[in-house]
């Protein structure tokens, strides 16, 4: 990582602080990986002071991202942010990280999504200013700023492009010799390759292959059924390569995604740990295909499609409307599967009820007396779920829908949920991706 840059506190402050020229922001650390919390601090102030405290960040399009508190100063003339409440702003209470979860696209429905993860960082400048500040202003100068360095790769991670057979992807290793459990990550609708939750992952130890499927080089521009033999080819190129730990893999997975994870966690024998990430225990849309199985999906009532006050379509309406119940022939056999699953889900998820669907299959697992399955429910969080201190994704425009989608959240709920079920999710596959610990 390079050294961050740093902008001093004015040496001449305008205004009813001319007389305090020892303002100061600290942040610590400043170059960290971005599933690091990060502290914050104001010192120097007048006792009692209103101050604003402003996050901006330019992603790699120039969208437009800010996030704003406004705090009082305690006797001393200090803001710590794990400590001081937010009187107003983004959010309001203690949240050391709020400024950095809160984060907003100027431009509606902008998702915030690192693209490039090995030679670039996000950077957020962090400006104090001695008033509420609502707006920006040319004239309003910052009385001090930082800018922190939010890094998706750690030291010595290598990252490898895969075009291997069919196999269309990114292989990011840890430092080191190995052998490291291996994962194979998924996304969902959007397509493409997505690679920010891979890097991080290999940061912790972990050898992740990001795995596209659709929408990226040669492979299919949409997705009209899921060629489930392309992602047992991924398993077995991950397991061949000789820094990665047998006797099995791990799946990652969200949305679309989740639901390609499931049916290979209940297929493909090389599959022993999965998490699924608001998903659905069936297949939805278009049908799966494996050797000589098809499972037809359980198909979509459109007109029941609802179109939220924001202006983005809303799905789970339609998806889940009790008209358009799931085809017993489109549900995965869950049963089946040889491995350890996870469900982690958003009670607020606008896209899929995806808490019904994961109790659905833990209620397939109870009734075959399997007790591989383990559910996370988290009240408030919406369907993208992403590593700790991402912003919470609202709603979104995807790479072919006419109108953006709804993935719904809670932005202090979902904060919560994305900080412990990235912790859960660590150790889950610490427990199940070793040699003596994959078996049921």
């Amino acid at each position: 990582m390079s050294p961050v840059v740093e902008s001093s506190s004015d040496e001449a402050p305008l205004g009813p602080l001319t007389s305090l020229p020892m303002i100061q922001l600290i942040v610590s650390p400043s170059n960290a990986l971005v599933d690091e919390p990060v502290s914050i601090r104001a010192t120097g102030l007048p006792p009692l002071q209103i101050v604003t405290i402003k996050a901006t960040l330019k992603d790699e399009k120039e969208n437009l991202f800010q996030s704003r508190a406004f705090y009082k100063s305690n006797e001393a003339g200090e803001v710590d942010l794990e400590r001081a409440a937010a009187l107003g702003g983004d959010y309001v209470g203690v949240h050391s990280m709020g400024l950095f979860w809160s984060l907003k696209p100027k431009r509606p429905f902008q998702r915030l999504m690192k693209k490039e993860v090995m030679n670039s960082p996000f950077c957020i400048t962090l400006d104090l200013y001695d008033s509420v500040c609502l707006q920006d202003s040319a004239t309003t100068r910052p009385k001090a700023s930082q800018i922190v360095q939010r890094w998706f790769v750690g030291p010595g991670v290598q990252r490898k492009q895969i075009r291997e057979g069919r196999i269309r992807g990114a292989l990011f290793l840890p430092p080191g010799e190995g052998p490291f459990p291996g994962i194979i990550d998924l996304f969902g609708i959007i397509g493409g390759l997505i690679e920010f939750r891979a890097s991080l992952l290999a940061s912790h130890g972990f050898a992740v292959l990001a795995l596209a499927y659709f929408a990226y080089e040669d492979l299919p521009d949409k997705l009209l059924e899921t060629d489930l033999e392309y992602f047992e080819e991924a398993a077995d190129f991950l397991l061949a390569h000789p820094k990665i730990q047998q006797p099995g893999i791990g799946v990652i997975s969200v949305c679309k995604g989740a639901e390609i994870g499931l049916a290979m966690a209940c297929y493909l024998k090389q599959v022993v740990a999965t998490v699924c990430i608001n998903g659905p225990n069936a297949i939805v849309g278009f049908p799966l295909r494996y050797r000589d199985l098809v499972v037809p999906p359980s198909q979509w009532i459109l007109e029941h499609i609802q179109v939220h006050a924001s202006g983005a379509v809303q799905l789970r309406p339609f998806i889940d409307d009790p008209m358009n119940r799931l085809t017993p022939q489109s549900i995965l056999p869950v049963e089946k599967a040889r491995g350890w699953i996870l469900f982690i889900v958003g009670e607020n998820d606008e896209c899929l009820d995806s808490k019904a669907y994961a109790q659905g299959a833990m209620n397939q697992l109870q009734s075959h007396g399997r007790s591989n399955g383990r559910m996370l429910a988290y009240p408030g969080a919406g369907h993208l779920i992403e590593p700790p201190y991402s912003p919470c994704c609202f709603a979104s425009w995807t790479s072919d829908s006419a109108n953006p989608l709804l993935w719904g959240g809670d932005s202090i709920a979902h904060a919560a949920a994305q900080e412990h079920s990235w912790r859960e999710i660590q150790k889950f596959f610490r427990q199940h991706l070793s040699a003596s610990r994959s078996k049921l």
